[in-house]
């Protein structure tokens, strides 16, 4: 099989393309014929050689879409549509960036629809992320505020969307004023341009503080981001788009605001019912729920797409397609 190989630690030119063995089955996993998959920053940091425990050569790719091609549980029938994400997966055994991918049934998600499979890429990790963040993380309810910190990314794209159809008022962040449009075309209330600091610009809108913040940039705009939050306020920490995972300073008892409170969410597969993720891309089929994907890529320029993520060129998914 064709394969895009993370062959050691370094910058996008480290994945070459490559014929391999496809994977040989074996008991409670089952083989996947890759249709398409999302690119994730989790496996930029990955392919830099900053995920512990990864070795290399390593085939990457975090979650994919395709059809089964053999199950010796017979839990899947051979052609059936399935997703897989997380669990390992791209980072202790190989992942999606292949024609073919040996992933362990408990990651797997069966689901039927006409959609094309660029479109179907895009969807099992952004959606696992984004539902369990708004709903597990900061059990989100109609008519608070939210505010997306990293609005222009997948993640607060969708985000900002789900928002909106169950009745929240949106703030969405952005470093690019170019970008403000989309955004508000997205579906956001309000846009506010990201210099470092929002708090200031958020306590205008809002002078009492926002009820819900999801937090995409990571440690770099935490701090910032709680000065936001009303009293009894919750921020959730998602993503780390600003590529640093550590603090160098952090003072409990003065950067969390009194009775305001901090979360994380880190979700994996099971966090999500094959129910809700077959109700998700009902509405995407049915058009209720519009996914921004920024570029599809083919598999042989797999590289090409890690830097075009790197250089922060997208506003919405990055897909690349068997």
């Amino acid at each position: 099989m064709k394969a895009a190989i993370t062959i050691q630690p370094g910058g996008p030119s480290v994945i070459e393309i490559r014929d391999v063995p496809k994977p040989k089955i074996k008991s409670g996993w089952a083989l996947i014929s890759v249709k398409a998959f999302g690119l994730n920053r989790a496996e930029i940091y990955t392919r830099r050689g900053e995920s512990p425990g990864v070795t290399f050569p390593r085939i990457q790719g975090i979650e994919c879409v395709g059809v089964v091609e053999e199950d010796p549980s017979h839990t899947y029938a051979k052609g059936q549509q399935v997703a897989a994400m997380m669990g390992g997966m791209g980072r202790f055994f190989d992942g999606g960036y292949a024609e073919y991918a040996l992933v362990p049934l408990k990651i797997m998600l069966p689901f039927t629809s006409q959609l094309p499979w660029e479109t179907l890429g895009a969807i099992p990790e952004m959606f696992q992320t984004v539902s369990g963040s708004l709903h597990q993380a900061l059990e989100i309810e109609n008519g608070e505020s939210l505010l997306i910190r990293g609005g222009t990314s997948s993640i607060g794209m969708l985000a900002c969307q789900l928002a909106k159809t169950k009745g929240l008022t949106v703030i969405s962040t952005t470093r690019n004023l170019k970008k403000k449009e989309a955004l508000l075309a997205n579906g956001a209330d309000y846009v506010v341009i990201d210099n470092g600091t929002v708090s200031d610009q958020v306590r205008e809108l809002y002078p009492l503080g926002v009820n819900k913040v999801l937090e995409l940039v990571g440690t770099k705009t935490l701090k910032d981001s709680l000065k936001c939050i009303a009293p009894k306020g919750l921020v959730c920490m998602t993503g780390i788009l600003g590529n640093e995972w550590t603090m160098k300073e952090f003072t409990p008892m003065g950067d969390i605001p009194s009775l305001g409170r901090l979360t994380v969410y880190m979700g994996e597969s099971d966090n999500l019912s094959k129910e809700l993720f077959q109700e998700f891309i009902d509405h995407v089929e049915n058009g209720t729920i519009v996914l921004n994907i920024d570029k599809v890529f083919p598999l042989d320029e797999v590289a090409a797409a890690h830097q075009y993520m790197e250089d922060n060129n997208a506003i919405g998914k990055i897909v690349v397609t068997i």
